[in-house]
């Protein structure tokens, strides 16, 4: 007898393209959807900030992780072999915790699924509280690592000699809203069931980022790329320090998730 297999369903779960949600016109999901709103997408304002989610033991926590490399100086070959990194981890970490979190690794994915009204509110401040912390305590292995503060990591570092913060926050919105609308596209829109589907959606979401983080940290002299997770960047801020620029990186995300949530209701993949 083969055993049940053990599946969350998730209307933000990256890559899933909405083939692991509860139908909300069955009557059978009714019950589930008390449990976990956020099992089927449009959740109304009530049931995005229903705080039964914090103890929910159904939702489960993502598994926390943060991914780095240190450039003093934005090469060529540096971000290409970081972009490359990045396709290759992203897409292997989504297969393999989409069952569980639905593949939320960065706090980008995660408030942008929330304004788009496929992510509850406690699901929300679990998921990022979690990914902040994990990439916290990367960033405090790295300075162990390290033996010391001095150390930069791919797209967390500027040089504001070269750059005024207004660019870096205009080129990091940029950057943030491209890979969510991108995301979106490949990996959360249930018209692409059938064109991608579930075992596609992963790896172009990977490869979205990969292609940012390599195009980013070549277009400007003193610009190490764009965050794109501000969970990853804080965390290599807490292993070495807080540069005066640091909001950039958590202002972009969450302008930028404000922004696609408004298109996302203007322009929704769903029928009324």
């Amino acid at each position: 007898m083969v055993a049940d297999v053990t599946s969350h369903a998730f209307a933000g779960r990256l890559g899933g393209n909405q083939e692991f949600i509860l139908d909300p016109k069955n009557l059978d999901n009714e019950r589930a959807l008390k449990r976990i709103p956020d099992a089927s997408p449009f959740l109304s304002v009530r049931e995005s900030f229903n705080l039964r989610g914090f103890l929910e033991p159904e939702a489960p926590l993502p598994v926390p992780s943060s991914t780095s490399g240190i450039y003093s100086t934005p090469t060529f070959l540096g971000p290409l072999v970081g972009g490359i990194t990045n396709i290759i981890i992203l897409t292997l970490f989504i297969y393999s915790l989409g069952p569980v979190s639905g593949g939320h690794l960065n706090p980008i994915i995660t408030m942008s699924t929330f304004t788009a009204r496929l992510t509850t509110f406690p699901r929300m401040v679990l998921y990022v509280t979690f990914q902040t912390l994990g990439a916290v305590i990367a960033g405090l292995l790295m300075r162990s690592t390290y033996g010391t503060r001095d150390f930069l990591v791919g797209g967390c570092s500027v040089d504001t000699s070269l750059i005024p913060t207004r660019d870096i926050f205009a080129l990091e919105f940029m950057a943030d809203f491209t890979l969510i609308f991108l995301a979106f596209g490949v990996g959360l829109d249930p018209r692409q069931k059938g064109t991608f589907g579930p075992a596609l959606g992963p790896i172009l979401v990977g490869l979205v980022l990969g292609v940012l983080s390599f195009g980013t940290a070549i277009v400007r002299t003193g610009y190490g790329g764009a965050s794109m997770n501000p969970a990853r960047c804080t965390g290599a801020y807490v292993g070495s320090w807080f540069p005066e620029y640091a909001w950039v990186v958590w202002i972009g995300p969450i302008s930028a998730s404000i922004i696609h949530g408004v298109v996302y209701w203007a322009i929704p993949p769903w029928k009324a």
